[in-house]
């Protein structure tokens, strides 16, 4: 038994070392952008690295913040990011409800079309998209960034339909023989048993919506419009390369992200879990 146990033991500590060296290996990116964002002018490209900035700018962060109105940035992106993540959400429980416990012909094969477009590049409906949305002159509008989402995406009704087919469909017909239709089973009965997958699918919809920076380039002509990602592009272009109030800029776009990953992150990770997705 002793033996047992040291193995035991031994076998604990290679994990935890493990997934210890690789969360600091993935954290390392981080601290060098903040440790950049606190560094003066002549440290940013030392040889060899400054990896401790000596003394510490703090006043990088106001600086970086008031050049451009960031706070104005960010509530453009809080808002096409709310509507991203209630248009994904919504649209894509729906189809993905009516293909997992929905019954009607060519269910499968609409799927699997579904499933083809994701080989898709976005690069190659670039430009028909654009023209599409040119012709509903809703170019230099959010439209093109917020009406999409409404009509669902590949990626998160797949995984939503994966969650979906494990519930028991023992549940769905009992609710039908009580009288319950499609859209009261989905309502009262599919929803609350899969908060977690729409909260995994809400987090990447708001990830990608927050990250975007070729949607807003292309779409938003009005600086009143602009999103933070870019803002910073802005950021460059009237103030050339100032790394360090850059970094402080990027840094701070990112903190909201981290919050969210980290107040979300047992329900993201159930989501995930549950759907079935394996790597």
């Amino acid at each position: 038994m002793s033996r047992r146990r040291w193995l035991a033991a031994l076998d604990a500590l290679l994990s935890h070392g493990t997934l210890i060296a690789i969360g600091l290996l993935f954290f390392l990116p981080f601290y060098w952008l903040v440790a950049t964002a606190l560094k003066p002018d002549a440290q940013v490209f030392a040889m060899p690295p400054v990896w401790v900035p000596h003394p510490p700018q703090w006043r990088n962060f106001p600086r970086a913040l008031t050049y451009v109105p960031f706070g104005l940035y960010t509530l453009n992106t809080l808002r096409i990011c709310a509507l991203n993540v209630l248009g994904t959400v919504l649209s894509c429980s729906l189809v993905a409800y009516s293909l997992a416990k929905v019954r009607w012909k060519g269910r499968e094969w609409v799927f699997w079309s579904m499933l083809a477009t994701m080989i898709l590049p976005g690069q190659v409906t670039m430009v028909p998209t654009f023209t599409i949305f040119r012709s509903l002159h809703w170019i230099g509008t959010i439209l093109p960034l917020v009406v999409p989402p409404f009509f669902g995406n590949a990626f998160s009704i797949f995984l939503l339909r994966q969650f979906f087919m494990t519930i028991p469909d023992e549940l769905s017909d009992a609710a039908r023989i009580d009288g319950c239709s499609d859209l009261g089973i989905f309502t009262r009965l599919i929803l609350p048993l899969s908060k977690p997958a729409l909260a995994t699918v809400g987090l990447f919809a708001f990830i990608g919506s927050w990250n975007d920076f070729l949607g807003p380039l292309l779409y938003l002509n009005d600086e009143r419009s602009y999103t933070l990602s870019i803002g910073l592009q802005r950021f460059v272009s009237q103030h050339g390369a100032e790394w360090s109030m850059l970094s402080a800029a990027s840094a701070v776009m990112t903190v909201p992200i981290i919050i969210i990953f980290f107040l979300a992150q047992r329900t993201f990770i159930q989501g995930i879990t549950l759907t079935g997705i394996k790597g």
